[in-house]
């Protein structure tokens, strides 16, 4: 059954657009190709209404353009929507993308989450506070145990960095912690992630936690500069 907001195609639209996005982010689907309502209709067995919603939901995404003319053209990768999660998802998933998608996801987190760890030991509250320094426990306990590349060692991972996102009390430095939190994912699905990682990461984490604790902005804004400093020397080795 579906929700209120929910339409019974949109599954199948879900699946067209990804379909249709990944293959414009990896390529198979080239700058300046041209294609029309009535290929995706055909490709994909659908109406065309539903061809009509996937080709303006690329629209927004920046990765096609139309007109009455030409139809529907591929967009250069100028034109995307980097910050937009399901492009990040789709580059990601495209093995020529990855590592650039990587990287520049891990270059943003050195430009920001050492400020946001600063903020949050400046305005965290009790509860994120207590949470953070939970989350740090817990992941030096699963690294220890050699289960740094499980869902459960990410699941801690993603929690924790975006917790010092949240605390930093900067709603734009907010709103862009679930597109940056796909760099630990990517790190795990795509077999980047050790399963034992590096004591000194394990610790770093332990000390922004502690840093955000105290109250101590400079420490913890120093010791994220340290975690990041790790993830950005092993992502660059592979």
């Amino acid at each position: 059954m579906t929700t209120p907001n929910e339409s019974p195609a949109a599954p199948l639209l879900t699946s067209v657009l990804d379909q249709l996005g990944g293959e414009i982010v990896a390529g198979t689907l080239s700058e300046g190709r041209t294609f029309t309502l009535q290929d995706i209709s055909a490709r994909f067995g659908i109406s065309r209404t539903v061809a009509r919603e996937a080709m303006r939901a690329l629209e927004q995404l920046g990765l096609v353009a139309s007109s009455r003319r030409v139809g529907i053209t591929v967009l250069p990768e100028t034109s995307w929507a980097v910050f937009d999660q399901s492009v990040i998802r789709w580059r990601l998933a495209a093995e020529e993308q990855r590592p650039r998608q990587l990287r520049s996801l891990t270059e943003l987190r050195v430009a920001i989450e050492p400020i946001a760890a600063y903020n949050a030991a400046t305005f965290a509250t009790k509860e994120q506070k207590a949470k953070i320094a939970q989350l740090a426990d817990e992941l030096i306990e699963l690294g220890s145990s050699s289960r740094g590349a499980t869902d459960e060692f990410l699941e801690a991972d993603m929690q924790f960095h975006t917790m010092i996102f949240l605390a930093s009390g900067n709603e734009m430095i907010m709103d862009l912690a679930p597109s940056l939190m796909y760099a630990l994912e990517g790190r795990t699905r795509y077999g980047l992630q050790p399963d034992e990682p590096a004591q000194e990461a394990l610790a770093s984490h332990k000390a922004v936690a502690q840093a955000i604790v105290d109250g101590d902005a400079q420490a913890a804004e120093n010791a994220a500069r340290d975690i990041l400093s790790e993830v950005r020397t092993a992502l660059y080795e592979n």
